[in-house]
């Protein structure tokens, strides 16, 4: 693996901000650069060692989706051509070839909007303890990973200490306001539907997701990274079968290598042997071909 795609240097720019997975690049006074490396994350640690084409995984399927959901609502897309970037990029073209977006710059709601179709990870787990997900009471006797009566909207708060926290609408509202909380929900379900509809027809269940919302010209419009794997919890469906966890399109059989040789979870993170790399690899261009229909990725 090229160490550079694990840590893009854009000399002389510097990245505004450096995520576990991607970088972000001020261009200009309007414009942002999203770069996705190939770095990967578990337990809230980076992985001494990434999966290669990861980052072009995540920025391709974005900018599918981005396509896709536009009759529903606005992005903040710009461009992910690099030869119509601007000319302090030119240099570094291949390098962002394929892993990157030019953005708007947009005012982000400090809340994570989640739709959930099944019940499964912190949901789950909310659930067992008190028959209800984000203040949502739910049928009893329901069972991991079964799917629920209709989707629902179960917010996150950003928090960037740690893991997000799992808030109520009323939460929202109370942050936010009635008219914006309720445009986002409503947004929230009518993305997750139509993408879990069209996950379904290719063999896919889109269990549950979270968006990111921001404002530009006082328009609210998607933003971030969409319908990753790395944002959603996507299943095969030809092996679905509720009652316990399900074999995913993500990173679970990192975390799963993590947990049997005992990592304690404290830096420095390991690194990952071959196999466990080109299998997660796999995974995450199988979700990539199913769901755009693309034998490859754009170079």
């Amino acid at each position: 693996m090229n160490p550079a795609i694990l840590q893009p240097n854009l000399s002389p720019m510097q990245p505004m901000l450096r995520g576990k997975v991607r970088d972000l690049y001020a261009v200009g006074d309007d414009a942002l650069l999203f770069v996705a490396t190939d770095r990967i994350s578990a337990f809230d640690h980076v992985l001494a060692t990434g999966i290669s084409d990861k980052g072009k995984v995540l920025t391709q399927m974005s900018l599918f989706w981005f396509d896709y959901l536009r009759p529903i609502v606005a992005n903040h897309l710009i461009t992910a051509d690099v030869t119509k970037y601007p000319a302090e990029l030119a240099a570094h073209a291949e390098m962002l070839r394929g892993r990157s977006m030019l953005v708007k710059r947009a005012g982000m709601f400090p809340v994570e909007c989640v739709a959930r179709g099944y019940l499964s990870g912190s949901g789950w787990k909310e659930y067992q303890q008190n028959g209800a997900v984000c203040g949502i009471a739910l049928p009893a006797g329901l069972r991991e990973s079964e799917q629920l009566p209709e989707p629902i909207f179960t917010p996150a708060a950003k928090n960037h200490t740690g893991h997000d926290e799992n808030i109520s609408f009323d939460e929202v509202v109370k942050r936010l306001g009635a008219e914006t909380a309720e445009k986002l929900r409503s947004l929230t379900l009518a993305i997750y539907k139509s993408a879990s509809d069209y996950a379904r027809e290719k063999g896919v269940i889109l269990a549950d997701t979270k968006f990111e919302f921001g404002v530009v010209n006082g328009e609210i419009i998607l933003a971030d990274e969409v319908l990753t794997p790395d944002s959603s919890r996507y299943w095969p469906a030809e092996t679905y079968k509720p009652g316990g966890a399900q074999p995913s399109f993500d990173k679970q059989y990192v975390r799963d290598y993590l947990e049997q040789i005992k990592w304690n979870k404290e830096a420095p993170a390991p690194a990952l042997p071959d196999e466990v790399v080109m299998y997660t690899r796999e995974k995450y261009l199988s979700a990539y071909r199913m769901l755009t229909g693309r034998a490859g990725l754009a170079e």
